[in-house]
């Protein structure tokens, strides 16, 4: 651990399907950025989506909003030194993209990493059931089955995690903030 604290602030937001691995990776980046000595905080969907943006459904619009409301938050943290990790699905360009110029517009950095695991690969994982719930008809809307996911054209980083570990997916997220000497 470094003997003073680090300053710099960002958010990198993991975006992806289902069980594509963004937590994972998301677990082993913050532990990694906590070691160095970074300020770091994890925003996680799933939490996000219980306390911060609960009662709101997965209408398009409610995903927008959630979006934004996790951006904010991610932004203000960044803006005062901490790292904000943010492994959230994001399944909509356009309300990723306002995250991101809301993160310019207050000079605060961004990096978008798409953690591009193929659906069959997240339906075989499928940590929480709801590839099975989906397949027997107990869940709709599922995003990158039967609600659309849409790839980010140009993120920082396109990463697949089928052929890597978790560790070395998170080496490869670190691998880009580090490049832009933000960590």
């Amino acid at each position: 651990m470094t003997d003073k604290p680090r300053t710099q602030g960002a958010t990198v937001r993991l975006t992806g399907l289902p069980n594509a691995g963004k937590t994972t990776i998301a677990r082993f980046l913050s532990d990694r950025l906590r070691a160095e000595g970074h300020r770091v905080e994890v925003l996680d969907g799933d939490e996000i989506r219980r306390f911060l943006s609960a009662g709101l459904g997965f209408s398009r619009a409610d995903r927008h909003i959630n979006v934004q409301r996790v951006g904010l938050v991610s932004e203000v943290l960044a803006r005062n030194g901490v790292l904000s990790v943010v492994p959230v699905i994001a399944p909509y360009a356009d309300s990723r993209e306002a995250v991101r110029l809301r993160h310019e517009r207050s000079g605060t950095p961004y990096v978008e990493i798409h953690v591009a695991t193929p659906v069959e690969v997240c339906r075989e994982r499928d940590v929480k059931g709801l590839y099975a719930r989906q397949a027997a008809g107990g869940l709709t809307g599922l995003t990158g089955v039967d609600d659309p996911y849409e790839a980010p054209a140009d993120p920082e980083l396109m990463l697949t995690t089928q052929d890597r570990t978790p560790p070395d997916s998170a080496d490869a997220v670190y691998a880009v903030p580090a490049a832009r000497g933000l960590v």
